[in-house]
């Protein structure tokens, strides 16, 4: 845990022992509220915990993927989870999720698949066993002698506490745009895959979109964090 985080609990708890050696000059009144700023610092301070503990289980999932490590992407789901990328349908639970992740090749000489995760947003629930991030990822895809693509990815994801540790429970991860290196942004892009070769997924897609040039903004899980305004497509 970040010494940081501690920091507001470790000052009650010093107050607190300085107080009880002057138990005279305190009421119960004084002791009750002493104890509900201790636990309310306790909390934020393992709220702290949580934030970082899901930016590194997203950031382990990114260094996984780029080296298409897929037994390992896989065993950060939980059991029940779901997986959701470009316009390829959704997949359900675990195994269906280490299926599709296979089903997307080997890290090999002369490949590329760099899925860098940035510009995280991450609200953990009340109850500590619940969070939602959104992510972004500059995506580098290179197969050597053969293609070379730019891409971006707005994750909207949620995640769970299951046994003390974070785990992804669902990854919905928006392509807003494929982009041939080689052309440019100002030569458009590439469509959405529809699917991933023979592989069927089990539900159609959540959401239909189009990536650039169409127009499309990934809706955000949280409301504008200064005006509470709700996001409207």
């Amino acid at each position: 845990m970040r010494l940081s985080a501690c920091l507001p609990a470790l000052a009650l708890v010093t107050l607190i022992a300085g107080c009880a050696r002057q138990e005279a000059g305190l009421s119960a009144a004084d002791i009750l509220a002493l104890k509900e700023q201790l636990a309310a610092a306790q909390t934020q301070a393992q709220r702290a915990e949580d934030w970082t503990q899901v930016a590194n289980l997203q950031a382990s999932y990114g260094f996984y993927v780029d080296k298409m490590r897929w037994d390992d992407v896989a065993d950060l789901f939980t059991p029940n989870a779901t997986l959701e990328i470009a316009g390829r349908g959704l997949f359900i639970g675990q195994d269906r999720i280490r299926t599709y992740l296979k089903a997307l090749g080997t890290f090999e000489y002369g490949t590329l698949y760099n899925h860098t995760q940035l510009q995280p947003v991450i609200h953990i629930a009340d109850d500590g066993a619940s969070a939602k991030a959104r992510w972004r990822s500059i995506i580098q895809v290179a197969h050597l002698g053969k293609d070379a693509r730019w891409g971006e990815a707005t994750y909207e994801n949620e995640y769970m506490k299951l046994d003390g540790k974070w785990r992804i429970s669902k990854l919905h991860s928006f392509i807003t745009y494929y982009i041939p290196f080689d052309k440019g942004w100002d030569k458009g892009g590439n469509p959405l895959p529809q699917q991933l070769g023979d592989l069927k997924p089990d539900a159609p897609p959540t959401v239909q979109y189009g990536a650039y040039p169409e127009v499309f903004v990934p809706p955000y899980h949280y409301d504008n964090p200064v005006t509470g305004r709700k996001f409207e497509p």
